[in-house]
């Protein structure tokens, strides 16, 4: 939530807090108005990542389904796209726990600058993120990825006392429409083993279904060109 909603939010609290018997210097109205303020902040505590800033594992949990239920309702296609850093551990091991917080600030910048303000970028634990893209196509979702991808690859990670760092990411892309069913488990079965791929392909890109191709009508025979048209053909 940002500073302008919190502060919303504070003054929309201060107008409905009257204290009794109309008495404006009441000593409990600061009071309210301070747990509430607690309220709202331990809220957004609980369903954002503290390193990163992004949304926590609890978030993307709860909301996943209700994303995929508003994807039923709506028609539209929704995308998800499973992210993993490459060789995270030897960077860990090598360059400390703390350049690893820093690794995962930066790429957590990266992903908040790509996303679209509608789409719900998640850290799903350790060096995993997983983003929703509501209303959003197979192709669409891979080119985020991509952008994703070439973003972290064209921008070394600054680290303390050390020469600039390059990582790199595999992603894995896949969508949910009405027409395909399943639960938010089995979606996600689904990113994960594509995922699985990119990583097994050598890392450092995107795996993903085969986009469907638009195809044009099946061509005419003669034979059903003259039917329709009444003809016997002689």
């Amino acid at each position: 939530m940002n500073s302008d909603a919190r502060e919303e939010n504070t003054n929309n609290s201060t107008a409905r807090v009257e204290c009794p018997n109309g008495d404006s210097a009441c000593g409990y109205l600061r009071e309210i108005i301070q747990l509430r303020e607690e309220v709202v902040r331990l809220n957004e505590q609980n369903r954002t990542d503290a390193l990163t800033g992004l949304y926590n594992f609890r978030f993307f949990n709860e909301v996943i389904a209700i994303e995929m239920e508003r994807t039923r309702r709506s028609g539209q296609t929704m995308a998800l796209i499973l992210l993993d850093v490459d060789h995270f551990k030897l960077f860990n091991d090598r360059l400390g726990h703390e350049a690893g917080n820093t690794a995962l600030r930066h790429i957590s910048r990266l992903i908040a600058q790509t996303v679209r303000k509608l789409d719900m970028a998640c850290r799903f634990g350790g060096e995993e993120f997983v983003i929703i893209l509501p209303d959003t196509e197979l192709g669409q979702a891979v080119q985020v990825a991509e952008r994703l991808r070439e973003a972290l690859t064209s921008a070394p990670i600054a680290i303390e006392d050390n020469e600039p760092v390059l990582l790199t990411l595999s992603a894995g892309v896949d969508t949910y429409t009405p027409m395909c069913g399943g639960t938010a488990d089995s979606l996600l079965r689904r990113v994960d083993a594509w995922l699985y791929q990119a990583k097994h392909q050598g890392r450092n890109r995107v795996a993903h279904p085969v986009p469907e191709q638009k195809t044009a009508g099946a061509a005419v025979t003669p034979e059903e060109k003259a039917a329709l048209l009444g003809s016997t053909g002689r």
